[in-house]
């Protein structure tokens, strides 16, 4: 199985780069496509979904992965929905309702931004980031992730504290070391396990 994985952007694919590995095998393949923010991701996936239709061959899925931010997470996921099934494909949503094992696009939301998957793994954290004190790990953020408003900002004063990224959270580079120390499998972030649980559904 290949995978084809739409995200809105660069540390979003370099977060995946690591953890899809640990959650796929490497049996599969994959390949990651950023883009420049959401509005740019959602604006091409229309005429990029049928592009897909055209030529994809049996082995391939898709998966499209974008920020909740401030939206509604129903009508969100529902534009998505919408844009995969007008493309001609068969969504995970569809196949629950139906009853029917099969799909080939998996449309994912994460609460309510990358930086929550993060929050979600203190491990991880505090192995990327050894200052930051163990003691953190039972802090609400670490244990409800996507409760909060803005993980981005929580997590950049968080490693602000503790001297690092005094100019502001480099999000790429921040990505790369947080995400090379998840472990998939303990994650209190629901939109990870979310995301997680869909892309086992494909294998």
């Amino acid at each position: 199985m290949h995978l084809e994985i739409l995200v809105e952007e660069p540390s979003a694919k370099e977060a995946l780069k690591n953890l899809l590995p640990k959650i796929i095998g490497s049996e599969h393949t994959f390949q990651i496509h950023p883009h420049q923010g959401k509005p740019d991701l959602l604006n091409k996936l229309p005429k990029k979904l049928k592009a897909y239709r055209r030529y994809i061959s049996s082995d391939v899925r898709i998966v499209i992965l974008v920020d909740l931010d401030s939206e509604d997470c129903n009508q969100l996921k529902r534009k998505l929905d919408n844009m995969a099934e007008q493309a001609g494909f068969r969504t995970k949503t569809t196949a629950n309702k139906t009853h029917q094992p099969n799909f080939q696009v998996l449309n994912r939301l994460v609460i309510k931004e990358l930086e929550a998957w993060f929050l979600g793994d203190f491990q991880a954290i505090h192995s990327a980031f050894p200052k930051v004190p163990w003691k953190l790990r039972n802090k609400k953020q670490h244990i409800d992730p996507d409760s909060i408003i803005k993980p981005s900002k929580a997590l950049e004063r968080m490693l602000q504290k503790y001297n690092y990224y005094k100019n502001g959270l480099q999000k790429l580079d921040c990505a790369k070391k947080i995400s090379a120390h998840m472990d998939p499998n303990h994650n209190s972030s629901v939109s990870f396990n979310q995301f997680k649980k869909g892309i086992s559904a494909f294998l």
